[in-house]
Order: C-alpha cells, then sequence, then structure tokens
C-alpha cells in the first residue's frame, strides 16, 4: 500500500479507522465493488494486518496519520466522492484506562472530518454507538428515544458523551451548512479480525473457551446484547451510502437478535465442544468504582430496513461459528 499511488478516473471513498476491525471489512466490499478507497489510521487501535487480503491493491491508498494530523487531509477531502468516518476509540476497557483520551480523540478528529468535508461539501457517514442510549430502561431502542446518560463521575459514560456530542455536531453541519450526513449506531458488531484485546466479549469468550479456561462472565450475566456478524454490518452501510433518503438522518445499524451474556458463554461453550466453565465477576474486579453497564441493548432497525430494504443474515450461532473459525488456536495448541 503506497500514498503515492496515482487512483483509477472514479472519485475514491475514504475510511478513516479503516485498519480497524469494521473498517478494513468495509474497505474490502468497497474494492470488491469497484471504488477506489483511501485509507486514513493511526493505528493506535487498529492493524495494518487487519488489510492482509488488499495489501497491493492498485485502488488502495493508506495514509498512517491521526486524521487531525494527515497532511493530505483537505486534498484526499477534496477528491473524496463520500467519507466513512470510523476512527475512534474502541472497547470500555480502553475508554475506562483513558477518558481523556477517548473524549478529546473523539471530539478533535470529528471536527478535523467535518472542517475539511465542509468546503467540498463531500458527504459523510459519522459512525456512532449504542452506547448513546445510556441508561435508558427501555427493552428495544430506536432513534427517535430519549437518551439517558449516567452522572460524569461514572467514566463509563464519557464515550457515550462524546459519540453523542458528534452526533449533535455532525446534524448541526447538516442544518446550517448542508453538509450531507448519515449518522449510524452500531449495535455490538462482531466477526473474524475483532480482537478481544480491549474487553470485546465473544472473542474473550471463544479465547477462553478454546484454552478451556472459565469464561469470565462481568455482573450477573443477565445483561442482554444483540450481536450482528462485520458482513452484515458492512451490508447496511453501503446501502445507506446509496440511499439518498439516508442524508441528514439516525439509523441503528445491527441484529435484533437477543441474547443474555451468560447464555452466549453457553452457546459458546456448547459450539466449540469446551470443557470450559462460566465464571461469574464481580464489576469491582475488573473495573474501576461505580462502574456502570447497560443492563439491556437491542436495536429497532424498522427505519433501516424501510430505507434500504436491510435485514441482518446471519443468525448469533453462525456469528459464533465464523468467528471461532477465525481466531488462532492457543499457543499451547499449535
Amino acid at each position: 500500500m503506497n500514498g503515492g499511488q496515482t487512483f483509477l478516473a472514479d472519485k475514491p471513498v475514504l475510511v478513516t479507522g479503516g485498519a480497524g476491525f469494521i473498517g478494513a471489512h468495509l474497505v474490502e466490499r468497497l474494492l470488491k465493488d469497484g471504488h477506489s478507497v483511501v485509507v486514513i489510521d493511526d493505528l493506535s487501535t487498529g492493524s495494518i494486518d487487519n488489510l492482509k487480503a488488499v495489501d497491493g491493491h492498485p485502488r488502495l491508498r493508506f495514509f498512517q496519520s491521526r486524521i487531525s494530523l494527515c497532511p493530505q487531509l483537505d486534498e484526499l477531502m477534496a477528491g473524496a466522492s463520500y467519507v466513512f468516518h470510523l476512527a475512534a476509540a474502541v472497547g470500555v476497557e480502553l475508554v475506562l484506562k483513558s477518558s481523556v483520551h477517548t473524549i478529546t480523540n473523539n471530539l478533535n478528529e470529528t471536527q478535523a472530518v467535518f472542517a475539511a468535508a465542509l468546503p467540498h461539501r463531500t458527504p459523510v457517514m459519522l459512525a456512532s454507538t449504542s452506547e448513546v442510549y445510556g441508561r435508558s430502561p427501555k427493552a428495544t431502542f430506536s432513534e427517535t428515544d430519549d437518551l439517558v446518560i449516567g452522572s460524569p463521575q461514572i467514566g463509563r459514560w464519557s464515550y457515550a458523551c462524546s459519540k453523542l456530542l458528534d452526533e449533535f455536531l455532525a446534524l448541526a453541519h447538516h442544518r446550517e451548512d448542508a453538509l450531507p450526513i448519515t449518522i449510524v449506531r452500531l449495535f455490538n458488531t462482531v466477526g473474524p479480525r475483532q480482537s478481544g484485546r480491549y474487553g470485546m466479549v465473544l472473542p474473550r469468550f471463544i479465547e477462553a473457551a478454546r484454552s478451556g479456561l472459565p469464561l469470565r462472565v462481568y455482573g450477573h450475566g443477565r445483561q442482554t446484547r444483540c450481536f450482528c456478524h462485520v458482513a452484515d454490518t458492512v451490508e447496511a452501510l453501503v446501502r445507506l451510502k446509496n440511499s439518498p433518503e439516508a442524508v441528514g438522518e439516525v439509523f441503528n445499524v445491527g441484529n435484533p437478535e437477543i441474547t443474555s451474556i451468560a447464555a452466549l458463554a453457553r452457546s459458546v461453550i456448547e459450539l466449540l465442544g469446551s470443557q470450559s466453565t462460566i465464571e461469574p465477576v464481580e464489576y469491582s474486579e475488573v473495573f474501576q468504582s461505580g462502574f456502570e453497564d447497560m443492563q439491556h441493548r437491542q436495536p429497532d432497525i424498522s427505519k433501516l430496513e424501510l430505507v434500504t430494504g436491510f435485514q441482518p443474515q446471519i443468525p448469533l450461532r453462525e456469528i459464533i461459528r465464523r468467528t471461532a473459525e477465525f481466531l488462532p488456536p492457543p499457543a499451547s495448541l499449535n
């Protein structure tokens, strides 16, 4: 991958955070669809290994840089047909350990994207998060719901607040500056190349089960989540990009199939034929004092389906199988 390559005639798509888990899958899909692609990624949480499958592709350019420090940003934005802004802090564990970095990184880098896009009216899709629903007691979240963020003394909510401010800024630019903006709130995207390094629950469970170690379930285990395979997430993002009706709107992107965390652990053990046990762990053993968890997180994706026709195709048990097939075996089993 070479920053000096020349594109083909079409205007490229710019992907910030394109060496991250979701970003790399999106890059592969865009190239497969015939687009030229520019990636900007500082590799702070992403990895160049995520782009191995497209290394050397003639329609791919890679710039290792923070967005705000990229000297070619204005030039790249002027030449781009579309921007997927995926670069952000990832994982609850990283957020809690580096709250200052999380807040400033999310805000500053998003501001840099919008500032560069404005003169050229380059369309931007902002990747937000289901975390913005906060402590909402609703069982299913829809895009027009009130958002219930916890106390600022609870570090966990710093990520939600920074991403929510990104959303406010995006919609303000749309209203005041006619910047074409689409916002997606991602719900627990999982699949090949996702790492458990930052506390992501499914790869963490799979790694433990394959090693015969206990699957550590934080809290009571009755908290519920919905997991969407990255291929389904990418399909939704591409459809939204191609939907004029999506401009100026917010969309949940996820798979409504719901499971408790304890049930997820049991499914992983069953599907992998593991002898591992489930170990309940108090939040206080893992996170700083006062940690709060979201008890339920299920997306209403009816708006997404109405605009794009999207429906997730990969059920949870198949998601577990596909994710496990990708992860390398434990070192002791090599």
